[in-house]
């Protein structure tokens, strides 16, 4: 029952520490590629032995995570439709398919290299850190 009476308390710090970071990015004062981690990251984040405790933070962290980023303003995200529709609110007008479909396209080709970028990297420090001596 303390998880119930305490999980949206640590959901809204998560959030909170979201925002920060990305003000902290935005910035200039944190490097994003040491504060972003994909797969083998999250992996790490079980430890060496499986605890129920560890499984389910982790899966409640990732979700306020992917929601958090869900709401950005980047098209092919929910943010995104947010943002077309205020478009829409403001001018009085829809923006054409096309421009709609192009930024689309735009949207999903970042959100694909960043999760390329972001899986390759965690395996290429990785392999460097198996060869250290």
């Amino acid at each position: 029952m303390k998880a119930f009476s305490e999980a949206p308390s640590h959901g809204f710090e998560l959030i909170n520490m979201n925002l920060k970071v990305f003000k902290l990015i935005f910035q200039g004062k944190v490097n994003p590629a040491k504060t972003v981690g994909g797969p083998v990251k999250m992996a790490q984040g079980f430890g060496n032995h499986f605890e129920v405790e560890n499984f389910f933070a982790l899966m409640a962290t990732i979700s306020i995570m992917l929601a958090f980023m869900n709401l950005l303003p980047i098209p092919a995200l929910d943010g995104g439709h947010v943002m077309f529709l205020l478009y829409e609110i403001i001018t009085r007008r829809k923006p054409s398919d096309k421009v709609v479909e192009v930024a689309q396209k735009a949207g999903m080709l970042l959100l694909f290299s960043l999760m390329i970028l972001v899986t390759c990297k965690d395996i290429i420090e990785e392999i460097f850190k198996s060869f250290k001596l």
